[in-house]
This record gives structure tokens, sequence and C-alpha cells, in this order.
């Protein structure tokens, strides 16, 4: 049987990297990952990885394998709002309620499915077969921007902003309470949540840095509208550093209040904003997406 070789980039950081590649590479098991780690298959900069090798954004790592079934994702013609779009990348703005890319339970219906209908084949292979293009992933019922890559040399330049921290991202959300501080600065370690595996929590254990700044748009009553930007990329990092500063984002069911309140069942907090540099031409982008209807509903109502 032939020997293949793929290359995956990591978007996020401090995840197990069995867990990883395990969610990355169709028909791979964790425990065929660790096999793959074992016999030194699994390479960072041509260096095998250790076992208990932990993911930083950006990072690429080559697998080397028995060719793999063919896996094939579904091209699907899904409705895009593409806020920018050239030969090497594409913005778009994701609705609430669309994941990004097909993972169990979630076969189609994604963002990937609706890109690869869009792009075609000109979409870097560095994400894998199930990520193609993707640089960076925000939740399912997180709306807003996302930036997808269409070939490799683009992929390689935005993870390497991302990783170097030069790729801003902004959000805005509606959090239970009065934020007394007009800004803030959240330093807090993130990491697996010890009992509940779908969480995440802060926690010295197993834990990555992780910061979060925020700004007070306005006073609601008993609610903030914030706008937050991302130093780091944990996983749920702003809904995580939120709550643990007891300001939950309104309608996060996972981590604020255990009802919905306001109409709100999912969490109000949108990608509003990005800035990087364009990997090819080296222009400064500053692209933004307006507030989505769930939002300005909510902000109505507090009013």
């Amino acid at each position: 049987m032939a020997l293949k070789t793929t290359k995956i980039c990591s978007t996020s950081s401090g995840e197990r990297l069995d867990v990883f590649l395990a969610a990355s590479i169709p028909g791979l098991t964790r425990s065929s990952v660790q096999k793959l780690l074992e016999t030194g298959n699994v390479t960072l900069d041509g260096i095998p990885v250790r076992k208990n090798h932990r993911t930083s954004s950006g990072e690429i790592y080559s697998i080397t394998q028995d060719e793999p079934d063919v896996y094939a994702v579904e091209k699907q013609n899904i409705p895009l709002d593409i806020i920018f779009e050239d030969i090497d990348l594409i913005v778009v703005n994701k609705p609430r309620g669309m994941v990004v890319h097909p993972a169990p339970g979630h076969p189609a219906g994604t963002l990937v499915n609706a890109l690869l209908h869009h792009c075609g084949d000109s979409l870097s292979g560095i994400g894998g077969v199930i990520r193609p293009g993707i640089v960076h992933r925000i939740d399912k019922d997180t709306s807003g921007l996302l930036i997808a890559a269409k070939n490799d040399k683009a992929h390689l330049s935005l993870a390497t902003q991302l990783s170097a921290r030069t790729l801003t991202r902004e959000y805005q959300t509606v959090v239970h309470g009065n934020v007394k501080n007009d800004t803030g600065r959240i330093d807090a370690p993130i990491g697996r949540h010890p009992t509940d595996r779908k969480k995440q929590a802060v926690t010295d254990k197993n834990s990555r840095s992780a910061v979060t700044y925020y700004e007070v748009v306005t006073h609601l009553n008993k609610y903030t509208h914030l706008k937050c930007r991302l130093e780091t990329g944990r996983t749920h990092q702003i809904r995580v550093h939120l709550a643990h500063i007891g300001h939950p984002v309104l309608g996060d069911l996972v981590y604020g209040r255990k009802k919905p309140e306001l109409g709100m069942s999912t969490q109000c907090l949108h990608a509003w904003k990005l800035c990087f540099v364009h990997p090819l031409t080296g222009k400064y982008l500053e692209l933004y997406a307006g507030l989505p209807e769930y939002f300005t509903d909510v902000l109505a109502k507090l009013r």
C-alpha cells in the first residue's frame, strides 16, 4: 500500500495533538494517531513530535500514513455572505447556527461545504480534506467574520500572523450585569474543564495562557454591551473569560445562565472586525460585519 503525507495546520492551542489529528483526518482514531506518534510518523518542522505534545496555533504537522480511503466532502450550494474575496483568500460573515467544517453529527450544511461549492478546487490543502482553507474557527452559535485561504502560501502567511498575534479579531457581545470598568484585560489560563470534557475552564492544570481585552460600549440596565479583542485564541475563550469575571454572555447556556433570556438560547456573540496584512499584496486590511438581526433585536429590547 502506498504512503501518503498529509499536512495539517493547527488553528487552536492547548489541544492534545492526538485528539486534534483524529478529528482532522477522516478514518484516523486516537489510538491510530498515537501509533503514528510512537513510530515517528508525525513531524513538526521535520522533527518527530512527542506523544504528549499539545497544539499551538499556526503549527503545521506532517503525517505519513498508508493511503487512506477517499473521503469526499460534499459541495453544497449554500448562500454565502462574502465580505472580501480575491484569488488568494475569502472572508465570509458566518451566520449563527452554521458549523464551520464537517464533524461527527455534522457531515453537511457546514461552511466548508458552501466554500467548496463557491471556490471549487481553489482552497488551501493545509487544513486537510475536511478543513480546506480554514485558517481559524468560530463556534457554531457565534456569528461573524472568518477567513479561508485559497492557496498554501496565503494560508501559511495568515497562520503565521495568527500565531504572532498580529491578526486582530474583535467581537461584540451582550453580557449579564453592569461591568464597572470601561476597559479591562482578562489574563487567565484556559484548559479542559476537570469534570466536563465538552467544556473549557479557567484552570492552572494542563492549561495555556489566555488574554482577552474588553471595552464597554453601553450599559443596558442589568446588562452591558461590550467589545472584546482576542490576544490569544483558545477554545470558547471569550465565553469562558467573561463568565470567569462574573459577566457571562447573554444566551450562553453552557457557561452562563441555564435558561433562555430575552429570546436568546444561544450566545449573543458576533465576530465583527478582522484586521490583517494581505498575504500576497502586503496591504493592511480592516474588514467589518455589521451586527446581525438577532443582536440588534436584543439591543432594541434592552433600550
